[in-house]
């Protein structure tokens, strides 16, 4: 039998990876044995942007839950060595129409022209949480670690905003504030930049055994939470009976997460670069087949070079606040 959309969401309730049966004792047990890591599927099918709200659901959700954690940068904030420069988005809080350190996910609205026909879909965008993510592998604090459970996460307690993630991102994700984080005890003029924030997969809920916020407020079961290979299958199993298309499964490496169009993620990327866009990094590409520069010796050796030089004496600093025996 064909699986339809109908039967696609029949089969991920049947199986106990519906928002329901997610935030019950089968995710909470999977979660504490850390036995395998989890995912999402995001279907483009039924995400319509929630139209007639203030904010798409998946969006308030996350502005809600994380709104604590928002930087609260100390001001005036000063400019350090060699930038002229700094990053402030502690007065644009409200923006909704890209990532921010304020809003860690936002729905870009398009009309994709593709194989005869124009769609309107309504994608949102977030963190990707790659299996082998560079920005945790390059980060030269360390700061950015791959969880057991599926989920990159950020320590802002020790972040000096260096934005080496942001650029090591294919999708540029995290986002940087100035005027918080480590860097204003140790040198605030010569390192340092603030700290970068982006989505965590709402980890902390993850560990209590349920689903991310987003997930849990998507008023039309777009979003899918559950084991990371569950979702895989589904999405490809999807893919292959709707002659549909899937993003996040091979892209840098593979992802976490796994969009399901029925129009290429080409032709998407292409609507998403016809928009009006300011150049700066927030609102991200969906190009497909990206590959994986730690995969590559010679790619590699480029990230890394791409490490500022605030960075390295950043992290000088560090070491050399801990060899003195005081904390950093």
């Amino acid at each position: 039998m064909a699986m339809t959309r109908r039967t696609f969401l029949r089969g991920a309730a049947a199986t106990g990876l519906s928002a329901v049966a997610m935030a019950g004792s089968w995710g909470k047990a999977l979660a504490q044995a850390g036995s395998d890591q989890f995912g999402t599927v995001i279907d483009l099918t039924r995400c319509d942007g929630c139209p007639g709200r203030t904010l798409p659901a998946c969006v308030e959700a996350c502005r809600s839950k994380n709104q604590s954690r928002y930087p609260q940068p100390q001001k005036p904030i000063l400019n350090y060595w060699p930038q002229p420069t700094h990053e402030d988005w502690s007065d644009k809080q409200s923006l909704i129409n890209r990532l921010t350190p304020y809003n860690w996910i936002y729905v870009q609205h398009l009309q994709v022209a593709a194989e005869d026909k124009t769609v309107e879909l309504h994608v949102p965008r977030r963190c990707m949480h790659c299996d082998n993510p560079p920005c945790a592998k390059l980060c030269p604090f360390g700061v950015h670690n791959k969880m057991p459970e599926g989920p990159v996460v950020i320590d802002p307690d020790t972040c000096f905003g260096g934005a080496k993630c942001r650029d090591t991102c294919p999708w540029h994700i995290p986002q940087r504030q100035a005027g918080v984080g480590l860097y204003l005890k140790i040198a605030p003029t010569l390192a340092g930049g603030g700290v970068m924030y982006k989505c965590d997969f709402c980890y902390d809920l993850i560990l209590q055994g349920r689903e991310p916020a987003c997930v849990s407020a998507c008023p039309r079961q777009a979003m899918h939470f559950g084991s990371k290979e569950d979702m895989r299958r589904l999405a490809l199993e999807w893919a292959e009976a709707e002659n549909g298309y899937v993003y996040g499964d091979s892209e840098n490496g593979g992802t976490s997460t796994f969009y399901l169009s029925p129009v290429p993620f080409a032709a998407i990327n292409q609507a998403i670069q016809g928009q009006e866009l300011d150049g700066k990094p927030g609102r991200p590409t969906m190009a497909p087949d990206i590959p994986n520069m730690l995969d590559e010796p010679a790619n590699l050796l480029s990230a890394m070079a791409l490490a500022p030089v605030a960075g390295v004496a950043a992290a000088g600093l560090t070491v050399y606040q801990l060899l003195k025996g005081g904390k950093p």
